[in-house]
């Protein structure tokens, strides 16, 4: 029952997230609940794959939750009257690995100021680690997103006709 909560708790953040995201584009007001069931979708189908009996690792569980969340995106698209885009890159936002980001950052910095070079070694390792992480997760993001489009090439463009 736990993961259950858990689930759904990641659900919420972020579609919340999402919406946030989508705010600062503008989009039409009915854009907004897509685009909250869309990233809901995709970041709790990432989490449940991470975390549930599967232990998929981060970066192909991104990868089949952006290929979800992009066709999603184009499936609702032709319904709604609205680029698939506009689903897309706000439902997308809140997987971006941001501690992945600020971990490499961090080793970057105890690079520089390593004493020794066994310290500098580790630290390396911990930049080298995270940036490769974060990196590929975001590549995943991208492909996993971009093959729908490319893949329902007619349904996904007769939202701008």
């Amino acid at each position: 029952m736990a993961i259950f909560v858990n689930i759904l708790q990641d659900a919420l953040f972020s579609a919340i997230a999402a919406i946030g995201f989508a705010a600062i584009s503008r989009p039409p007001r009915k854009a907004f609940l897509y685009c909250a069931l869309i990233a809901a979708a995709g970041h709790s189908l990432r989490y449940t794959l991470m975390l549930g009996c599967i232990g998929v690792h981060i970066i192909p569980a991104t990868l089949i939750a952006a290929f979800l969340i992009g066709v999603l995106a184009v499936a609702v698209s032709p319904i709604s009257r609205i680029p698939a885009e506009t689903y897309l890159f706000p439902s997308l936002l809140p997987m971006i690995p941001g501690i992945y980001a600020y971990k490499t950052f961090a080793g970057l910095a105890l690079c520089i100021f390593s004493d020794s070079q066994q310290e500098f070694l580790r630290n390396f390792y911990i930049l080298g680690y995270n940036g490769f992480t974060c990196c590929s997760i975001l590549l995943s993001m991208v492909v996993g997103a971009v093959v729908p489009i490319f893949l329902f090439k007619k349904i996904s463009f007769q939202a701008t006709r």
